[in-house]
């Protein structure tokens, strides 16, 4: 049978379903992403249902919602019924609301339940991010009755690796055992004779996705329970949805330390008019702010006019700031975000980055003396008679300047969470930015005073 593609190309349906059977998941969603949405949506009805679920699963599948949107609603439903309930959400949430309602309505009914519970949670949540599709057993149960369990259900479950062991009566989380611990019990034993004697991690559902990721971590979990104010399990949030979410989040705080809001799509993907939407703004708020530096300038024009030659030092001054204070920034946003450091903290980052800079500042003011010294001495320029104060400028100037921008870039982000703004929003550009400014007016601050009397 021929199907026929967006562009009037009509293929074989047997030989494309043959060609992606023969592809990993990986390989055939990047196939299906080099597609436009229409022809995908074809392809995709044309595959069997099992290999269609698999591959609508994929994160990395461009365009779900739309592909699912232009399959027949039947058979839309019964992939969306078959998938995953935390995927599936996420497929819903891009869904136009006529699409989303054709759709919802069509599901069964514990797939719609499931959906609807899902979907009310905050983005970046565990809520938002777990599954309702797990192995659990009452507590009265023994290893081999359990055993029998995860058999009989262990298609239709996320993963069967951990086993969650409820109250009978209450549904209370009592304990989670491992497949590798249920398997080396006797099957005539309670189920609870082989969970650990330390209770189960947990998280609600409204932990934020960073402290389920760090928990993650920290314990070696393949899952973590989620549940509510009276350990009812509401579902687990598995380690891949996990590092899904934090490459998203990891991309978004780069794209945003680069000076630019975050971007949805791929970069190949997205529109001219979006990516200049998405750039334009920063960047028109950084040259606003640049504008102050032209005003310092200005301020002090007849120091300028009367000492041309500290003009030259200018852009090593502003660099050097900018520089110490996007290191600074860049260490603490990331250190924020793994929970090294919290917001009580400030004041102790507050009291390292202060000698911190002051350090860093003398070490390059000490190189900046030394070559406007031997820049002198070589005959390479000459800076006058008064060089050596020059020299000193230019060193205390780098101290000041290098300690002010470490001290104002770790700050920063703390000020930022502090106001309720993600800290990466404290990009680099803004902060060397704002060095830039109170650059300038160290430096001519430091310049009339040891300059005065002699060039100024």
């Amino acid at each position: 049978m021929d199907i026929t593609l967006s562009t009037g190309a009509a293929v074989d349906a047997a030989n494309i379903t043959a060609q992606l059977r023969g592809l990993d998941a990986a390989d055939a969603v990047e196939f299906l992403n080099s597609l436009n949405a229409d022809d995908a949506a074809v392809l995709l009805a044309a595959l069997p249902k099992p290999r269609a679920v698999e591959l609508l699963e994929q994160p990395e599948l461009l365009h779900a919602a739309q592909i699912v949107a232009l399959l027949p609603n039947d058979h839309a439903a019964h992939l969306l019924d078959a998938m995953a309930a935390d995927r599936a959400t996420d497929i819903f949430q891009e869904m136009d609301d006529p699409v989303y309602a054709r759709l919802m309505g069509r599901l069964a009914p514990h797939t719609r339940r499931s959906i609807e519970s899902l979907v009310n949670y905050p983005d970046g949540t565990a809520g938002s991010l777990m599954t309702t599709e797990f192995v659990s057993a009452p507590a009265s149960w023994t290893i081999g009755e359990t055993l029998a369990h995860v058999r009989r259900v262990e298609g239709s479950r996320e993963t069967i690796y951990a086993i969650y062991v409820l109250a009978p009566l209450t549904y209370e989380l009592l304990q989670r055992v491992t497949l590798r611990r249920l398997i080396m019990g006797e099957l005539d034993a309670p189920l609870l004779s082989v969970a650990p004697e330390t209770p189960p991690i947990t998280v609600t559902p409204l932990t934020h996705r960073e402290e389920v990721a760090r928990l993650i971590r920290r314990h070696d979990l393949l899952a973590i329970p989620v549940v509510d104010e009276n350990r009812q399990m509401l579902g687990i949030v598995t380690v891949d949805d996990v590092i899904d979410a934090m490459i998203e989040e990891t991309t978004e705080d780069v794209q945003k330390f680069g000076g630019m809001q975050a971007l949805e799509q791929p970069y190949m993907k997205i529109g001219f008019l979006s990516m200049v939407g998405k750039r334009a703004g920063w960047l028109c708020a950084l040259f606003l702010s640049e504008m102050l530096t032209a005003s310092a300038m200005q301020h002090f024009e007849g120091e300028l006019d009367k000492a041309v030659v500290l003009t030259l030092f200018i852009p090593l001054i502003m660099s050097s700031g900018g520089n110490s204070g996007s290191q600074a920034t860049s260490l603490l946003i990331r250190g924020l975000a793994l929970g090294e450091v919290r917001l009580r903290d400030w004041w102790r980052v507050a009291l390292r980055e202060l000698p911190m800079g002051m350090v860093l500042g003398g070490i390059l003011g000490v190189i900046g003396v030394v070559r406007i010294a031997l820049w002198q001495m070589l005959g390479l320029y000459d800076y006058g008679v008064f060089w050596p104060l020059i020299a000193l400028t230019v060193g205390a100037s780098l101290v000041g300047i290098v300690t002010f921008g470490s001290l104002s870039g770790s700050m920063l982000p703390f000020v930022m969470q502090r106001i309720g703004f993600d800290p990466a929003s404290a990009s680099a550009p803004f902060v060397a930015t704002l060095v830039d400014v109170t650059g300038l007016v160290i430096y001519f601050s430091i310049a009339i005073v040891i300059l005065h009397g002699t060039m100024l």
